[in-house]
């Protein structure tokens, strides 16, 4: 995990709003353009696709890319970021922490998101782009003021006045009551639209929930680790609880990394510290999921990464938001939307994917 650095960055704060984005036809794939493909995040106003894009790999070089950042992967990145947003997704979601200025040849996510939107608006002023980004619960940071400096800092780094949706990208070892405060406090200064947390198990969420409550806010997501390999939200009460308060279920990691596209197979794993994760042992194990989602594929005339993908929209009130490297992964992720699995098909799935073991999750679930 990056640490947290201080940034002397400093900017105006204009109200100045952006318009609506216009979708642009591109041959061969769907362009989004009704609000049948939209739904609002939680009890908020917000209204996104039911798919959005993952930022976590943009400037990375401490987990993603081989550990190397260089001018052809930002122009992929460059080119993920345009393509989604002709096919009409223009939601991107990223961190502070992505891309750690601390890590050798990394450039912070949130700063090429931000370089990605000015080049944009530069060719189509009228283009709306919704922005997701986290705050970092690092040890020494307490208290609400911390969460409204990290949050102009992350601004200032994406360039913008304010940002659609704010997280807290982790509960902290203390001071968590704070940060909700200072979310708050970040809604009412109109620097974000709307706040949600991210890897909050069932306890903290309600925690979260009701203390916005009070103040009239609504909790609008929860962003935790869930794919059809990984179901540990539907196991520990968080997919109910999203479902019961109507704070929506972002799903990061919703391709488990890649592991469910039958990209890798146990002759060729991933590289870095993924293949740490999923071993040939591991992808030997997932072969016949991963053949019946090819062949429900077929049917469809959908790869496997759109089954994988519609399987988690079509559980309600699930948002994937998988990682787009270049234009070709960002029109396949938009190939997702627009139809729906069959309930037998998603049941059938769901059936085969307990039968292999359980991917590894992340600490911060059980703080």
């Amino acid at each position: 995990m990056a640490l947290y650095w201080s940034s002397a960055c400093f900017c105006g704060f204009s109200q100045k709003r952006v318009e609506r984005v216009r979708a642009v036809a591109s041959e061969g794939f769907a362009t989004l353009t009704t609000e049948e493909e939209k739904v609002k995040l939680g009890g908020s106003d917000l209204k996104v696709t039911k798919l959005g894009i993952g930022a976590w790999s943009w400037g990375d070089t401490l987990y993603w890319n081989n550990f190397e950042w260089d001018d052809r992967k930002i122009k992929g990145a460059k080119g993920a970021f345009d393509a989604s947003i002709d096919l009409g997704i223009n939601w991107f979601d990223t961190a502070e922490i992505y891309g750690s200025r601390l890590s050798l040849g990394a450039i912070n996510s949130e700063t090429l998101l931000g370089r990605f939107i000015k080049e944009r608006k530069e060719r189509d002023p009228e283009v709306e782009v919704v922005v997701a980004t986290k705050f970092a619960a690092l040890p020494w940071r307490f208290g609400r003021q911390s969460v409204i400096t990290a949050l102009k800092e992350s601004l200032c780094r994406l360039g913008l006045s304010s940002v659609d949706l704010y997280q807290l990208h982790w509960p902290g070892v203390w001071g968590n009551e704070g940060y909700i405060d200072g979310l708050g406090d970040a809604v009412e200064m109109g620097l974000v639209k709307t706040v949600g947390v991210s890897n909050y198990n069932e306890k903290r969420l309600h925690e979260a929930y009701e203390k916005l409550k009070k103040r009239g806010i609504p909790l609008a997501s929860n962003q935790v680790n869930y794919s059809l390999i990984y179901r540990l939200p539907e196991e520990n009460g968080v997919k109910a609880a999203c479902d019961e308060l109507g704070v929506t279920l972002i799903a990061y990691c919703p391709l488990a990394q890649g592991a469910l596209t039958g990209k890798y197979t146990p002759g060729n794993p991933p590289t870095g510290p993924r293949g740490l994760i999923y071993t040939p042992d591991f992808l030997k194990e997932l072969q016949p999921l991963l053949n019946r989602i090819k062949e429900i594929g077929q049917n469809y005339d959908k790869t496997p990464t759109q089954v994988v993908l519609n399987w988690l929209i079509s559980q309600g009130n699930v948002v994937p938001i998988p990682g787009a490297k270049n234009v070709q992964q960002a029109k396949e992720f938009a190939g997702a939307l627009g139809w729906r699995l069959t309930d037998d098909e998603i049941n059938e799935l769901r059936s085969l994917a307990s039968e292999t073991k359980p991917v590894i999750g992340v600490p911060f679930e059980n703080l």
